[in-house]
């Protein structure tokens, strides 16, 4: 690593848990009494979200996941989604919630949203980690939102660049982004300085 580099935490991880433990309360307050929903997991940045979220709901829920591919080279949604890897349960007359890590222009959730609504669910509803609205270029319906965050790129807490960092307990800000691309692993060593050097 070419010099030291220091850490920018956007949000620590007590925060996240307390905000994590309200949005789990006040979405098991709205499905409490029906069937389980279904929370559609989109992989793989909401994984960690999704785990913390259902263990802060206290009624049962169905999980399943959803991979799609939405994003250019250029690290900036293109509008053009795919589906990677599509879910395995009917979601016919079920509620459905969306379990997002981070929206930002709108466009990938358009998609999803209009997608899944095309498969009868009784309900279908959105909750997101992150919301950077000041990107967004569609309006897309949040039912619930954790964070409202500026135009930075973020790690940790299930976010990750090129595979590393997400298992990083805060949330924190990357300010270089041509630094982190030229050095992927620049973060490695002030988070994790007994980690084996590559």
């Amino acid at each position: 690593m070419k010099g030291a580099v220091d850490l920018d935490i956007l949000i620590p991880e007590a925060k996240l848990s307390a905000r994590v433990l309200e949005l789990g309360s006040e979405i098991s307050h709205v499905f409490r009494g029906g069937e389980p929903p279904v929370m559609v997991c989109v992989l793989k940045g909401s994984v960690v979200f999704l785990a913390d979220l259902v263990r802060a709901m206290d009624i049962d829920v169905n999980v399943d996941f959803m991979s799609i591919s939405s994003y250019s080279e250029s690290r900036s949604s293109s509008g053009v989604v795919r589906i990677v890897k599509d879910l395995e349960t009917d979601l016919t007359g079920r509620d459905v919630l969306i379990v997002e890590d981070i929206v930002d222009t709108g466009l990938t959730l358009h998609y999803l949203r209009r997608t899944l609504s095309a498969r009868d669910p009784a309900s279908l509803r959105t909750v997101t980690l992150l919301d950077k609205a000041v990107r967004r270029i569609i309006p897309v319906e949040l039912e619930w939102s954790g964070f409202e965050i500026p135009d930075t790129f973020v790690l940790g807490y299930g976010l990750d660049h090129e595979g590393l960092y997400r298992n990083v307990s805060d949330l924190i800000v990357v300010p270089d982004i041509a630094h982190l691309v030229a050095e992927p692993r620049m973060y490695v060593a002030p988070l994790w300085p007994n980690a084996a050097p590559t």
